[in-house]
């Protein structure tokens, strides 16, 4: 196994209150591997990253109005569905099969980021 870094992209999430961010997130399965104070690095193993600040200018995030979204794309959706049940939004408390055709559930962080989790139905067995 190589120690070269693979090529992949990582999110800058500004966020208003790191811990409740962080916790958020590590509830949908992600782990801090840095921490800096105000900027944190998190990672799953598999391929997420993200990186959460409370850096960012205060205007960026007005409650209720947060333009940031982010969509994590796993074969574990039902699972981590379970883990958050009670976060996600909608009637339906779990994953469904979208029209678009993903197989998803969205949930909203602590800074009102919309979350989506999700995998192409076709996949799904």
């Amino acid at each position: 196994m190589s120690d070269a870094p693979r090529h992949s992209i990582a999110a800058i999430l500004p966020c208003r209150d790191l811990d409740a961010s962080t916790a958020f997130y590590e509830r949908l399965g992600l782990k801090v591997v840095s921490d800096h104070g105000s900027y944190r690095l998190l990672d799953d193993g598999a391929g997420w990253q993200l990186h959460l600040t409370n850096e960012s200018p205060q205007e960026w995030l007005v409650p209720g109005q947060n333009p940031f979204g982010l969509y994590l794309y796993t074969e574990k959706v039902a699972e981590i569905a379970k883990a958050v049940r009670d976060a996600i939004i909608g009637p339906v408390k779990g994953p469904t099969h979208k029209p678009w055709g993903m197989y998803e559930f969205a949930v909203s962080d602590p800074g009102d980021t919309l979350v989506r989790v999700g995998w192409p139905s076709r996949l799904i067995g």
